[in-house]
């Protein structure tokens, strides 16, 4: 029987050398999140560690790899080995990118922009579909993080991400720590951004550090996951979830990945920054 996830739920990325803690008691943190692409194919003895930490912990699969904002299909391969993993874990939560990362057969290590023009939406919004229907669910939709403006965009993100919502029924993941850098790379108005989403689709938060590419003038943000979070995101934070307090967070730490006592200290700020008690108060937009 899958565990269920608190509405005002802070857990953290799955990594194999904090495996063995996660499974001694007490247990540390509310939920796991795992990357779907580092676990799709596995079994043996991975498979069952998986298992009993879903005995433990709810849990929440994250891929990165799907393309739905590419002008394909989603891969079925993909999809198949996707669909066979969620429904092995029946994981709390099912999210994806804003992103593409496949064309004619290749796939790239990364996770490219997405034009947002009415074609794209109309592509991705079929891709969501495809994928949804597979899952049997729905899925959790992110928003990007980005470091150039595309000419062709003819809508705004917070506008395209609406109308995903609306064609597919999809929800959002709102990563903070994405918004905040995409509103200081391209100029962006945040606090605007924010609260053109449609806040009662989101269903998941994500909290990150960043760094700076200082060889460019003015400075980017870099999005590589490697730090504590910024203080200014903290603040966001406070505000996002006295507006939105039925939202579970998990705090991202990919690259330079720390001890799991430090990562806890992480876990421990966001829960002091949440209005209390959150799983009893109504959500309402920002």
């Amino acid at each position: 029987m899958p565990l269920s996830l608190a509405p005002d739920a802070v857990g953290i990325g799955l990594k194999h050398q904090h495996t063995e803690a996660l499974l001694a008691a007490p247990r540390p943190v509310d939920f796991l999140e795992l990357h779907a692409e580092n676990y799709m194919g596995a079994g043996g003895p991975v498979r069952e560690t998986l298992a009993a930490l879903a005995e433990r912990y709810p849990l929440s699969v994250h891929g990165v790899g799907m393309s739905l904002g590419g002008a394909e299909r989603p891969d079925p391969d993909h999809l198949a080995r996707l669909t066979s993993l969620v429904a092995g874990l029946s994981p709390a939560l099912v999210s994806e990118h804003l992103a593409w990362s496949r064309l004619d057969g290749d796939c790239y290590n990364d996770l490219l922009p997405v034009p947002l023009t009415e074609e794209s939406l109309a592509l991705v919004a079929r891709n969501i579909d495809i994928a949804q229907q597979a899952l049997g669910r729905r899925l959790l939709i992110e928003n990007p993080s980005l470091y150039v403006r595309l000419e062709m965009n003819t809508l705004d993100e917070a506008d395209f991400l609406a109308e995903l919502v609306a064609r597919t029924g999809c929800g959002l993941l709102l990563d903070l720590n994405n918004a905040g850098i995409s509103a200081h790379n391209l100029g962006r108005d945040l606090d605007a951004y924010l609260a053109a989403l449609p806040l009662e689709a989101v269903g998941e938060f994500h909290l990150a550090g960043y760094s700076l590419d200082t060889a460019v003038d003015p400075p980017l943000r870099i999005d590589d996951h490697g730090s504590p979070v910024d203080e200014a995101l903290w603040t966001l934070y406070a505000r996002m979830t006295r507006a939105m307090p039925a939202v579970p967070t998990l705090i991202e730490w990919d690259t330079r990945v720390p001890s799991l006592a430090r990562w806890l200290e992480e876990v421990e700020r966001a829960r002091a920054r949440r209005p209390a008690p959150a799983r009893n108060r109504t959500r309402s937009p920002a």
